[in-house]
This record gives C-alpha cells, sequence and structure tokens, in this order.
C-alpha cells in the first residue's frame, strides 16, 4: 500500500458480497486529483474504483459515500471518510469480464480508475465499440457501448420530459451509422425508427428515408396494406366490436375472397390447401362491403320468396350500396333476407373507414390496393424492400398523421410484418440473422402498457422474448416506464436512464437493472439534461454518461417553444381558415385558398431576358 501513489484512495474495510466499503486516506483532501495531466474527480458517485489482486484487478462503481462521528485520538480531531462500493467485474492481462471470481481482503489498496485503465476495460475502439459520450466524472475519457450488446440483447432509453431522450437517441443512431470520430461507422446498418411526432426528419436527412402518412417534399407515402393484416386486426379496425356470428360472417367472408383471388392465379409459396384467412392475401375490401350488404339488405319476392327486389344494383367502385323495394308486411311481399346476419351497423363503420381520407394509408394504399377481382399492381416484397432494402441505414415512419384511434394498431400491423418477414426468412441473405434490424420505439408506453392487450404488445414481447435468435433488436424509448409492460423492460439488456423524478418511474427502473446499484438510481432526480445512468450488457461498467449534443442540424425537433421571443413580437396576420383547412384535412401541409402564381422572366435594360430571373 503505496500513500504517495497519486491513485491511491483508501483501503477496504468491510466486505459485504458484492458491495464492499472502503475507507479514503487523510492524504486525500480535494475532490479533484490530477494524475499524468489529467483531472478527476475523486469520491464521487457513479465514479470508478480498482483493486488490485495479484494478476487481477477488480472494478467497482463507487455507490454512496459518508463521513463518521469525529473522534479524538492523541489531542487530535479526527473523521473517518468512507465510501461504499459495488464490484461490477475483473480483468486479467487486457481481457476484462462482468462478474466476480474472487472477493477483496480487509486493507486492499483501492485505486482511483485513471483512462488507461477504462482503455483496458472498453479496449481502444474497434468495431465493437460505439463512443456515445464522455464519463461525467472525468469528461475527457469517452464512453463506448458494445453494438453487438446493444442491438441483440434489446434497450431501453428512459427518462422524463426535457430530460433529452430524443437527443439521445439522435446521438446513439448517428454514433452507429456515421460517427463523428471519424471511425468507419456501419454503413451497413439496418434500422427502422417509429417517429410518433415527426421529429427526427430534419436530424437524419442525410442518413435516412422517410415514409409518412402525410409525406412531405422529399419523403414517400406510407403505405401498410390491410390484407398483410390478420383477419382480427383488420375487423377490429374497419367493424369495430363483433359478437360470435357477426365475426364468423366477415371470416367466412373474408375466406371466401382470398380462395377466389388464388384460383386466378398462383401466389409463389403459398399452398391452396394451406391457405387460412389471416393469410396475407390480396383481395379487395370494396368487394367485401358491397357483397355482405347486398345480402344484408336484399327483399325478395315471388312465390318461392327467390327473386330479388332490386331497384339499383350500386357500384362497389363508388361504395355506392344496392337499393331493394323496402319489404311489406302481410303475404304480398316483398320479404326480408331471414339469413340476415345482423351486421349492417359495422357494415356502415366499414364504408365511413373506407371514405375516411385519414384511412387512406391503410385501406386505400397506393399501388398495393386489388382492384375488385383481388389483382394488385404490387405485392409485400416491394414494400419490405422499400422499407429495409434501400441505400440508407435508417428508415423512418414517420405517424404523427396517422389517427389516434387507429395508431397503436397500426404500430402493431407494422412491427408483425416486419418480425414476421425476417423470422421466415432467417435462412436467407435478406433475413435478420444475416443481416440484423434495429427497432426503435418511440413513445413506447402508449402501446406498451402491461394491460394494453393490443397486437402491438404482443409483437413485441414476441420480440423481446425471441428476437435475438433471429437477428431483430427492440430499442424502447419511453418518459413513463412505470407504464411499460415489466416483461418487456425485464428482457432490455442495456438501459440508459435520463433525468426521472417520478418515484414509481424510478421503481420501475430499479427493479429492472442487471446490477445492485441502489445508489446510481437515487442519482436520477439530480441528472443534468443530456446526462443518463447506463448500465447492462453494452455496457462493460456501469457509468454516469453524458451524452455527445449532435451538431445543431442533426438534432430532433423537440425542443421547448422559445415563449419569451414568440410572446415579445409584435402580432402578424393570422388566418384561422387555415387552421381550420388542416383541422379538416388532417394534413400540417393543408391550405384554405389555392395560391396560384404566375411567373413571367424579368428582362434587362436591352430587352433580353435575365437568367438570374
Amino acid at each position: 500500500m503505496n500513500e504517495s501513489d497519486p491513485t491511491f484512495l483508501g483501503a477496504v474495510t468491510m466486505v459485504a458480497g458484492a458491495s464492499i466499503t472502503v475507507g479514503l486516506t487523510e492524504s486525500l483532501a480535494s475532490g479533484l486529483a490530477i494524475i499524468a495531466g489529467r483531472t478527476y474527480r475523486v469520491g464521487q458517485v457513479g465514479s470508478f474504483v480498482r483493486i488490485p489482486q495479484g494478476y487481477q484487478d477488480l472494478y467497482g462503481v463507487v455507490s454512496e459515500v459518508g463521513a463518521t462521528a469525529e473522534s479524538r485520538e492523541g489531542g487530535k480531531s479526527k473523521a473517518g471518510r468512507w465510501m461504499r462500493v459495488e464490484l461490477a467485474g475483473e480483468a486479467i492481462g487486457t481481457r476484462f469480464e462482468r462478474g466476480l471470481s474472487q472477493h477483496p481482503n480487509i486493507n486492499d489498496a483501492v485505486h482511483i480508475v485513471t483512462e488507461l485503465d477504462l482503455k483496458r476495460i472498453y479496449g481502444y475502439g474497434g468495431d465493437d465499440q460505439v463512443a456515445i459520450g464522455s464519463l461525467s466524472s472525468a469528461e475527457n475519457i469517452a464512453v463506448r457501448l458494445s453494438l453487438d450488446s446493444l442491438v441483440t440483447r434489446h434497450s431501453a432509453i428512459l427518462g422524463s420530459t426535457g430530460a433529452g431522450k430524443s437527443t439521445a437517441v439522435a446521438s446513439l443512431l448517428r454514433s452507429i451509422v456515421c460517427p463523428e470520430d471519424g471511425s468507419r461507422g456501419s454503413p451497413a446498418a439496418r434500422i427502422i425508427l417509429l417517429d410518433l411526432h415527426g421529429e427526427y426528419t430534419s436530424a437524419f436527412s442525410d442518413i435516412a428515408k422517410v415514409f409518412s402518412a402525410t409525406p412531405a417534399i422529399g419523403q414517400e407515402p406510407l403505405f401498410v396494406p390491410y390484407w398483410a393484416l390478420e383477419a382480427g386486426e383488420l375487423l377490429d379496425l374497419v367493424a369495430g366490436d363483433l359478437n360470435e356470428n357477426q365475426e364468423i360472417a366477415f371470416t367466412d367472408k373474408l375466406q371466401e375472397a382470398k380462395s377466389n383471388r388464388l384460383r386466378l392465379s398462383p401466389i409463389a409459396g403459398l399452398d391452396p390447401q394451406s391457405l387460412t384467412v389471416d393469410s396475407p392475401v390480396p383481395f379487395s375490401l370494396k368487394k367485401l362491403w358491397y357483397d355482405l350488404i347486398d345480402f344484408e339488405v336484399a327483399t325478395f319476392i315471388g312465390p318461392q320468396r327467390n327473386e330479388r327486389a332490386i331497384e339499383d344494383e350500386g357500384d362497389p367502385h363508388t361504395l355506392a350500396p344496392p337499393r331493394y323495394r323496402p319489404h311489406a308486411m302481410g303475404n304480398a311481399g316483398p320479404y326480408l333476407n331471414q339469413s340476415a346476419k345482423g351486421i349492417r351497423r359495422q357494415l356502415n363503420l366499414l364504408r365511413s373507414r373506407l371514405l375516411d381520407r385519414r384511412y387512406d394509408f391503410i385501406l386505400h394504399p397506393g399501388r398495393w390496393e386489388p382492384d375488385l377481382d383481388g389483382n394488385a399492381e404490387a405485392d409485400l416484397d416491394e414494400l419490405l424492400r422499400g422499407w429495409l432494402g434501400h441505400d440508407k441505414q435508417l428508415t423512418i415512419l414517420d405517424l404523427s398523421g396517422v389517427p389516434s384511434a387507429v395508431l397503436v394498431r397500426l404500430i402493431g400491423s407494422i412491427l408483425r410484418i416486419v418480425y414476421e418477414a425476417l423470422f421466415w426468412s432467417r435462412e436467407k441473405t435478406e433475413g435478420g440473422v444475416l443481416r440484423p434490424l434495429l427497432v426503435v420505439m418511440e413513445e413506447a408506453h402508449r402501446y406498451l402498457g402491461p394491460d394494453s392487450g393490443h397486437v402491438a404488445a404482443d409483437v413485441v414481447k414476441r420480440i423481446a422474448k425471441e428476437g435475438r435468435k433471429y437477428g431483430i433488436g427492440a430499442m424502447l424509448v419511453s418518459q413513463r416506464p412505470a407504464e411499460v409492460d415489466e416483461t418487456v423492460l425485464s428482457q432490455c439488456g442495456t438501459i440508459m436512464a435520463l433525468r426521472l423524478s417520478n418515484p414509481a418511474d424510478r421503481a420501475r427502473v430499479k427493479g429492472a437493472l442487471p446490477d445492485n446499484l441502489s445508489g446510481l438510481v437515487d442519482l436520477l432526480p439530480v441528472l443534468r439534461t443530456g446526462e443518463a445512468i447506463i448500465v447492462g450488457e453494452a455496457a462493460r461498467l456501469p457509468v454516469r454518461c453524458r451524452i455527445r449534443m449532435p451538431a445543431e442540424p442533426h438534432q430532433p425537433k423537440s425542443a421547448d417553444p422559445l415563449v419569451t421571443k414568440a410572446w415579445g413580437m409584435r402580432r402578424v396576420s393570422e388566418g384561422y381558415d387555415r387552421v381550420v383547412a388542416s383541422w379538416r384535412a388532417q394534413r400540417t401541409t393543408a391550405v384554405a385558398q389555392d395560391v396560384n402564381i404566375t411567373r413571367e422572366a424579368v428582362k434587362d435594360e436591352t430587352g433580353e431576358p435575365d437568367d438570374r430571373a
């Protein structure tokens, strides 16, 4: 034990499992230490310590600091200072491992972890390491995460509103794809980001392809073909609540429509004998509605009551229902259809959905919309190629224009389509095993509640439990971890916890942490904006990290409005007709009046057109 060593902190005074108590040396008078020209904060909660054990070194994280009552020895006052350390791993030579093979003894020396020690732990870079920020206790030391563990073992970014979650997501994804430190990055990365508020499109404009339900210039329209959904998902969306008999009426017609389409021409990989009502086979929803409504409203005449009393055939293209002569009392007819299923209310809802422009992205999916015979111009391979096979590393699905009534179902449908495609293609080069996929889920608490019962929660649970085997990783982003299903959160191998004030949220985070770090969890309410506690599989050691701020053009649109500046300016002319137009159109770019601008060439003094015009 060499007290002249500038890295020396003190000696072990107590060992209790993975927790040890360290008595600090009296010579350690300041909270700062300068070692080899680098500045380190000493005795700070969240800082690292090293305990030499011969050829082996133990590493731990400071979780608590304190001092004993003052005493007098030899006429001098003396107060013993101490800190509690949670052991986290050990290193032999240049190899670091989480966990412990031995424990320290009483009076073993404890040292500050220097930059050289941390490079020994994290390595000197390499393809697996992604730099995301710096240590809060030593800002000259970069914090690196294991990309393999981050993706395959899932992760969660948690923090209150304004704590810096969106910025952390932007910084982390950009560090993975195109790091600013000049390293190679991941040119073949495959990431899907579910953006519920449309705040990431500008932040990733150079590395992402954006699909939006209300596309702007440079964005692709987002389409999710209704016929790719499972029958239960689709009927829940377009028909609402159904009893058992009503559901049978719909599913029987669905099965018939898909069988008819399959008889027209074969579909690769689908055996007609294995066709089910959930098989992703194109069919016309308009034709389904027309056939069912025709059966419901039909009236009959004739001695056998088998002649249709039709007055107008209607038109499935325009969703015009057929019109029959109204039924009459007595024996003269026309007579009602006694076999009707009682689903006229649900069929009216289906027609309303088909006419509602807000649902075009799913019920009128562009080139994926089948004609009345079930033939679609494009198939699911083009849909997946658009989402997963383009030349950018990131795919943003902008869901900010999706009606809230269908948002959760849509997210579940998207996740199921992606998961099923990669699950069944795991033996192919496009599958997730040979080219893994990371799915980033913003506002996860909105659709992953413990009692949500939605298809989104079911699919995410499946990804969390089984996705690692098939190359599908999940990253949850939430401001209310207490409202995220505990099963899903417990499967996240890496937790990045930013500032959290709510006790229930902190308790959920504490329960999900893989390490016994209650002292670090107690720091959550006082973390600075953009500062996080990172623990788990991707972090070699639990760490308090200051996440690197992206450059201004690459920051998400999540900043607070500038109230003082906005209220301090004179009001300009306002047109609330434009507000109502956007509200009705469910599109932020809608206008109340079309403005036609006629552009004319400007002539210079010689009468020639000026090219600068």
